[in-house]
């Protein structure tokens, strides 16, 4: 009697499982552009990258930990890229904040045609051609944009791509906050 209690019980035990499953990932409340990450809090990788334009300075790890910037992963062929484009652009017309842009898996022609067509947000854009930087820094995908603060750290990274809201209630306040 037993035995056969603990086979109707079992199919009962799996649907509550995958039913909580599915109820913590449906959450309304829950972000899934708020990819944790391991590197929060701690110093930016060692990188080295040269410039798009040649002739023109790159940037290292080194040259961080002056001021507050963003790293902002893009290409040329990412679709949400371009949907964030406007917000960086304001957000450097605004000059609030310098924004280094780091070329994703993309060709440096194709990149000279769409920041000539779009315009560019960035202080510099750089070239990571074997993508080890992006690697580094735990990019799955494009746009990420990362927050690195005047030590050097990183102090938030944001998958996706950005909008008036996470700009607004997220990034500026802990801009602010890390300047002061």
């Amino acid at each position: 009697m037993g035995r056969r209690r603990l086979l109707f019980m079992l199919p009962l035990a799996l649907f509550g499982l995958v039913a909580a499953y599915f109820v913590v990932g449906l959450d309304p409340d829950r972000n899934p552009a708020a990819v944790p990450s391991a590197l929060i809090d701690q110093p930016a990788p060692q990188f080295e990258l040269a410039a798009l334009v040649e002739g023109a300075p790159g940037l290292s790890s080194a040259d961080l930990g002056q001021d507050v910037v963003l790293i902002n992963f893009f290409s040329s062929w990412c679709v949400p890229c371009r949907i964030e484009h406007p917000l960086l652009i304001a957000l450097a017309q605004a000059q609030q904040v310098p924004i280094y842009g780091v070329v994703y898996k993309d060709q440096p022609e194709a990149i000279k045609r769409w920041l000539g067509e779009l315009g560019s947000p960035y202080a510099k854009v750089l070239v990571d051609p074997d993508s080890r930087t992006a690697i580094d820094f735990g990019v799955y995908g494009v746009p990420e944009t990362y927050v690195i603060d005047r030590e050097g750290r990183i102090r938030f990274r944001f998958a996706g791509p950005l909008d008036e809201a996470t700009i607004e209630q997220t990034l500026m306040p802990l801009i602010e906050s890390l300047r002061e």
